[in-house]
């Protein structure tokens, strides 16, 4: 269950991040993002 569990994270840390990289800044800075914290806003959304 850990090792599904551990994957599905991944998937969606993964996913979170190809999906704000994809977005030009001002659709970033609209949402309060920079560039730069895209990688910790996605751990954020995976719950690390």
């Amino acid at each position: 269950m850990n090792v599904a569990r551990s994957f599905n994270n991944w998937r969606k840390y993964r996913q979170t991040v190809a999906e704000l990289g994809r977005m030009s800044t001002r659709e970033l800075s609209d949402l309060g993002i920079d560039r730069a914290d895209i990688h910790r806003v996605a751990r954020a959304a995976v719950g690390r």
